[in-house]
């Protein structure tokens, strides 16, 4: 049995780049790529303030959910890659405002580096 998958791409949230989509949708879950805090309209970086690169990077991920006509809401699951611990809990109180209610499941990993070395990329997976 073939899979199905819907390649989901949006002009709202930073281009691929590299060898792999936005998103893909299979049947009703939608994975999503890593998100970096690349803003869409200028292609600049967003790395002054972990506060503000991750806000820029929940923004990217909820450009990406609304292409696929879901939601935070959604969210299943996560994972945060973080190019620092030490910045472990601002971006754990900008996550905890986009998942209040009844929050996916999670992991927060330090890595040594991140694409454009930014300091931190967040994936998602979602159910509708």
């Amino acid at each position: 049995m073939e899979t199905i998958k819907k390649i989901i791409s949006t002009p709202n949230a930073p281009a691929a780049i590299g060898p792999y989509s936005q998103a893909v949708l299979s049947g009703n879950t939608l994975y999503c790529s890593g998100q970096i805090a690349l803003n869409p309209e200028t292609g600049n970086l967003v790395t002054d303030d972990i506060t503000i690169e991750t806000q820029q990077v929940l923004k990217n991920i909820g450009a990406v959910l609304q292409e696929a006509g879901m939601n935070y809401s959604h969210v299943v699951k996560a994972t945060i890659f973080l190019a620092s611990m030490d910045d472990y809990a601002s971006v754990n109180g900008v996550y905890a405002t986009y998942f209040s209610d009844r929050p996916p499941a999670r992991e927060a990993v330090a890595v040594k580096t991140l694409p454009k070395n930014v300091h931190v990329e967040i994936s998602v997976i979602a159910v509708k």
